[in-house]
């Protein structure tokens, strides 16, 4: 009993283990692991049976929790965009722009899984749309199926970083913060993290350029009826948007938040785009080429959704929650506009919501029955010893941490790992002096490689299931096209585990990157605090209020102002305070 008493925590959280690795549902493993070793805590006498009648309030509150009220929006809005065509319509438009590059449609699919991130929050949506528009395309023209299945994977998981994600969301949740803020601290760091996988494919191309050459001359559909592209009106276009929005930007007051200053000066220069755009269209002017109409068109909406939810958000305009019902009003408006909005369609995209909705939910549940017993027998407390003894302080307990979490995603995928794992982390974080909003964005970048790294990256398991499983032939160039292996998804999703470490590593040498998207708050300076209290006016009587502030004391327990007693002498007020709350300990 002694043994138990002592270390009761470790034992929890070992029989936790113990039950995951079983096989069970991690749901259900968390409650029923929570609820035995609370009634085992109740009959040894280490916790009050009152405890568990706590347990009906906290989930009473979970479902009163206005905030996980966007999951099911944002997951909503994703699945309508997916199936109304908008990622096929930006793989196409965009591998046509970059197709005569080498590289160019590993660049559309990382540009489009950036912007797909952006709108729809949800990984899978984004893998399985890009596995099944782009992947036949990169394999008919002869790219390397590693350099392939990686660069449609890791595109993939750039909606668990982007705003409007998912994960941030619930890692909001779980550390007490506002979900806008993590929006506005990942805002940077996932564009960041967009130019890194750029660069790889760069120096790809540079290395290897075999394994990602260019489109040939027939498969760019898009030309002029001269054979041009029609680039230079394009990039006349582009620079005009650009220095508009650079502008704009530095117009913007010096102290306004990075991350609102992009997205408005963003919107300003989209805007100007389209405008000359529809103006060239209407009135006939042919000053921009066939690409450039094509461009303009075909990323307006997105871009246009995309202010919706997160200018919306970043301006301060709406919560998260109205932000994501506002994105699922515009992707149904936008499937609307594109002729494929159906009850079919809505019955799919609300059945999958309500599944993976219902998923979240149920592993909050059991993470809160969990999370009661482990505070009732002080495991926070036993996680706290021993994280904040590491050595190193800060660096080491970040070391720590990131590694633990890069270790356990092999085996447990971002949603398990926020409701176990963050809610111990989090408090022992806080009381070393970091800023939980910057360890949010942290972690969660980390996390992000659950959904690569064998053997359970779910976004490699998307990919799979999506990509071809034998030797077929190419209805397009009449060739054969051989399979594509597990092993090489497997071995293509390594160098973007890599790059996504190496960010993790960036954003503990910068944490500039994160904190520079928040807004500057204004901090008072308690150590000069002043309390002024006017003297009493006694009218003209000079003399009494002379006697009511003489240095001389009166008789002891006379009343002030009393004849023959005079107060003390003026004093500090806030030493009078002090006094006074003194007494009333006493009391």
């Amino acid at each position: 009993m002694e043994f138990l008493h002592a270390y009761m925590a470790p034992i929890m959280f070992l029989g936790l283990i113990v039950f995951l690795l079983m096989g069970f549902s991690v749901a259900f493993s968390l409650a029923a692991c929570g609820l035995f070793f609370g009634y085992l805590g109740v009959e040894i006498g280490l916790l009050p049976a009152t405890l568990m009648q706590a347990l009906p309030l906290r989930v009473f509150g979970i479902m009163a929790n206005e905030t996980l009220l966007a999951i099911p929006f944002f997951t909503f809005m994703g699945l309508i965009l997916e199936r109304s065509g908008m990622a096929e319509d930006l793989l196409d438009t965009i591998g046509q722009l970059f197709g005569p590059i080498r590289g160019g449609l590993a660049y559309a699919v990382i540009l489009v899984g950036a912007m797909l991130a952006a709108t729809t929050g949800v990984v899978a949506a984004s893998v399985i749309s890009m596995g099944l528009i782009s992947l036949p395309i990169m394999l008919r023209y002869g790219y390397d199926r590693r350099i392939a299945s990686g660069t449609i994977a890791a595109s993939g998981t750039l909606a668990q970083i982007i705003p409007p994600s998912l994960v941030l969301i619930i890692l909001a949740d779980q550390l007490g913060r506002s979900v806008g803020d993590l929006y506005k601290g990942a805002f940077i760091p996932g564009f960041v993290l967009t130019g890194l996988y750029l660069g790889f494919i760069l120096l790809v191309t540079l290395w290897r350029p075999q394994w990602a050459p260019a489109l040939p001359p027939e498969a760019r559909s898009i030309k002029e009826d001269d054979g041009t592209p029609g680039l230079r009106s394009l990039g006349v276009l582009f620079v005009l948007s650009v220095g508009t929005a650079v502008a704009f930007a530095y117009s913007r007051p010096a102290n306004a938040p990075t991350d609102e200053t992009i997205v408005v000066s963003m919107c300003v220069g989209v805007g100007v785009a389209f405008a000359l755009s529809v103006l060239n269209r209407l009135l006939r002017l042919k000053l921009l080429s066939r690409m450039a109409e094509r461009v303009t068109f075909v990323l307006i909406p997105p871009l246009a959704l995309i202010f919706l939810v997160l200018g919306t958000i970043f301006l301060g305009i709406a919560t998260p929650t109205e932000g994501g019902a506002m994105g699922a009003v515009g992707a149904l408006a936008m499937a609307l506009a594109r002729r494929r909005l159906s009850m079919k369609l809505m019955r799919q995209a609300m059945d999958s919501t309500m599944k993976l909705s219902c998923f979240v939910v149920f592993i909050l549940l059991g993470s809160t029955v969990f999370s009661l017993s482990f505070q009732g027998v002080d495991g926070p407390k036993w996680v706290e010893h021993l994280l904040t003894s590491l050595p190193g302080g800060q660096l080491g307990f970040l070391i720590v941490v990131n590694i633990l979490v890069f270790l356990l995603a092999f085996f447990l995928d971002f949603f398990e790992l926020s409701f176990i794992v963050i809610p111990l982390l989090g408090p022992v974080a806080e009381k070393l002096g970091i800023d939980l909003v910057w360890f949010g964005v942290l972690l969660a970048v980390n996390m992000q490689t659950s959904f690569m790294h064998p053997p359970f990256g779910f976004a490699l398991f998307y990919l799979r299931s999506v990509a071809p499983h034998d030797d077929y032939k190419d209805r397009l160039t009449g060739k054969t096209i051989a399979k594509v292996t597990t092993g090489q998804i497997y071995w293509g999703a390594v160098p973007f585990v890599v790059i996504q470490i190496i960010m993790v590593g960036l954003i503990i040498a910068f944490p500039n990157m994160v904190s520079g998207g928040l807004g500057k708050k204004a901090e008072m300076d308690t150590t000069n605090i002043q309390l002024e209290v006017d003297k009493p006016d006694y009218g003209n009587k000079e003399d009494d209020a002379n006697k009511l502030f003489a240095p001389d004391a009166g008789a002891s327990g006379a009343a002030a102002g009393a004849p023959g007693a005079s107060a003390p002498a003026e004093e500090d007020p806030m030493e009078a305070i002090k006094r006074a709350l003194e007494q009333d300990k006493k009391k």
